[in-house]
């Protein structure tokens, strides 16, 4: 399914270097899943969605296809939405890769990266750069690694970065971060466009590279997973889970900006979570957002260890659409960097 791309310029050399990453993220985890599974291991499959039946934009995502032989999840998604033909909208376009990697091997790190361009009707507009390592069993030479390679994509930005990040992904009801390493540019625009669009694939092609390397190393010398890694991959995944549906601010703005493309922009989520954990976080939340919790509990239905299916992203999706649409005071504790910019709800998205 073909959409139409936004007119603009900015618009179209962003959508060119998100799906430019996007083939080379893909590429990178197709070579280490055949490693691991074989030649004819099934690889990553194409969905592709269309807003407004494509006039406004679509997207393609590439998922893992392997029914976790290698990758718990795998979503690798590129998006571009815009409103050429409704001149009225303060958004013009907002052009996206958003990608989430949980391989299956509890001693291999989960990765999330995200780069996108949004442009208003002004013509202006600003990068949102994001990568963030995230693993269920730390190790700290990874760690090192994946920080010593975004802040060589990055030098005079990382320690900006690196606290954004830090400040984005903690989770206050836990008193911990996501992950264990994150860098975080929000609304980043200079006067040099070229520059910036460059410094955005930059970092996307160091988070790729070092991500690769760091898999294909934890897969090639972890131990063979034993029922307490099994049960530190479960937890993490439920902390994941519960991070992204209660505090991460892009999600929750896709959700709310329309219901065509539901199951994608949940395609962060793991295959597994533990609700009595999640439940049990409830308490060290604030008093407005505890009912998001009890709704989310709920939705997923009643077994023990949840499947987080296409069935479940749904019910998930339209809970958190009901919960800020009737609460939208609550989205005050949505995680932010040092600024706060529009979402593309704002935006008239």
């Amino acid at each position: 399914m073909a959409f139409v791309p936004a007119s603009s310029t900015a618009a179209s050399l962003a959508l060119a270097l998100v799906e430019r990453l996007q083939r080379r993220l893909v590429d990178a985890m197709t070579e280490i899943g055949r490693a691991q599974a074989g030649a004819d291991w099934p690889a990553f499959a194409p969905t592709s969605w269309l807003r407004d039946g494509g006039r406004h934009g679509g997207g393609t995502r590439w998922s893992a296809s392997d029914a976790g032989q290698v990758f718990d999840r795998a979503s690798v998604n590129v998006s571009q939405v815009h409103y050429d033909d409704e001149p009225a909208r303060k958004l013009a376009a907002a052009t996206a890769l958003s990608a989430i990697i949980h391989p299956r091997n509890p001693y291999a790190p989960s990765l999330h990266t995200h780069v996108s361009w949004t442009e208003t009707r002004d013509g202006s507009g600003y990068w949102r750069i994001m990568a963030d390592l995230n693993p269920a069993i730390a190790d700290g030479a990874a760690t090192a690694r994946f920080e010593a390679a975004l802040k060589a994509a990055m030098p005079e930005h990382y320690d900006a970065a690196a606290r954004q990040g830090a400040r984005y992904f903690f989770i206050p009801a836990l008193g911990r971060h996501r992950g264990v390493a994150h860098v975080y540019l929000e609304a980043w625009r200079t006067d040099d466009a070229g520059a910036d669009r460059s410094l955005a694939g930059r970092v996307g092609d160091a988070t790729i590279d070092v991500y690769a390397s760091i898999v294909r190393d934890a897969l090639a010398t972890a131990p063979a997973p034993d029922e307490a890694a099994r049960a530190a991959q479960l937890a993490y995944h439920t902390l994941y889970f519960f991070q992204v549906l209660t505090l991460d601010r892009g999600t929750t703005s896709g959700l709310l900006v329309h219901d065509q493309n539901d199951v994608g922009i949940l395609g962060s989520l793991p295959s597994r979570i533990d609700r009595g954990l999640l439940a049990s976080w409830r308490d060290g939340m604030p008093e407005a957002q505890r009912p998001l919790l009890d709704a989310m509990v709920e939705a997923v239905g009643n077994q023990p260890i949840v499947a987080v299916d296409e069935r479940c992203k749904l019910a998930l999706a339209a809970t958190l659409r009901a919960f800020y649409r009737n609460h939208p005071q609550a989205l005050e504790f949505q995680a932010a960097g040092d600024v706060a910019v529009p979402t593309v709800a704002n935006h008239g998205g």
